[in-house]
């Protein structure tokens, strides 16, 4: 029987496509083996939209990847074909139709969390800056727009459970204005935060789990900022000015970004945190 880790289940629980997905999955795994030769070991236990596990074959070790149905995931296969292991993780194999992946296994594999916040500013910022560049015409990639326009209609879903009708309603109207103002539009990482960073062999850091999305560099500043929550609340302009500043982006449109994601994007939990921090970097 195909082991399973329990976030993975959590994740899939009460999503009808996704439940389908994962009863689907030993065989898939089954198939993929036989593939690809891949004898695997047992599955990472802190994966949470995939099911992700170190696997063994003739030319060397490797890990397989099968990703459950996920928006903002659906780009990875074509976005680590196109970053071609600079500065992401190699694409050896895949499987479009089932989300399936096989990738360069990163030795020692530990993650930038390791580091200091300060140092990891730094790391992110160099990833990506390497990883921003503009595909040719045509490319498979979608717009941030779409992305931002999915959130903002989950977040209308649950308007009976804002608590600040007037900031919640400003952070829509920055989602919509945002991706239609930005000067630059490149391919972005879109999750890239110090968990997502392994040390490796062929360089020494290498990103995983790239969500890409056609759009505005400023954007791809928050996943690491909302990664250091502490140093962002207790010094919300001077963190965000410092890492614009390594990243050479425009800081306002960072804390606009900053501002609409932690005013108006959909949770579970619509509390006062984040409203707080909100409110803080309210334009």
């Amino acid at each position: 029987m195909l082991e399973v880790p329990s976030r993975l289940k959590d994740s899939c629980r009460g999503d009808p496509l996704r439940e389908t997905w994962l009863r689907a999955l030993p065989d898939v795994v089954a198939e993929l083996q036989i593939r690809w030769s891949l004898e695997p070991g047992p599955p990472y236990s802190g994966a949470t939209a995939a099911w992700v596990a170190p696997v063994h074959r003739q030319a060397g070790p490797a890990v397989v990847k099968v990703s459950m149905p996920h928006m903002e995931a659906e780009g990875e296969i074509d976005g680590l074909r196109f970053w071609d292991g600079d500065p992401t993780v190699r694409l050896l194999e895949a499987d479009d139709s089932l989300g399936a992946m096989l990738l360069e296994q990163c030795e020692p594999g530990s993650t930038l969390r390791e580091r200091p916040e300060e140092e990891q500013d730094v790391v992110i910022a160099v990833l990506l800056r390497r990883m921003w560049r503009a595909p040719a015409e045509p490319h498979p990639f979608r717009p941030l727009s779409e992305m931002t326009s999915h959130w903002a209609a989950e977040t209308g879903f649950q308007k009976d459970r804002w608590p600040d009708q007037g900031l919640v309603a400003e952070g829509l109207r920055l989602l919509e204005e945002l991706p239609a103002t930005a000067a630059d539009h490149v391919l972005l990482a879109t999750d890239l935060h110090a968990g997502n960073v392994l040390a490796a062999g062929r360089q020494p850091w290498l990103v995983i789990d790239p969500k890409p999305f056609i759009g505005d560099p400023a954007y791809d500043a928050t996943q690491h900022l909302f990664n250091c929550r502490s140093r962002l609340e207790a010094d919300p302009t001077g963190t965000i000015n410092r890492f614009a500043g390594l990243l050479d982006v425009d800081a306002e449109r960072v804390r606009l970004w900053t501002f609409a994601r932690t005013a108006a994007e959909p949770r579970d939990d619509w509390g006062s945190e984040s409203l707080e921090l909100a409110r803080a970097l309210a334009p």
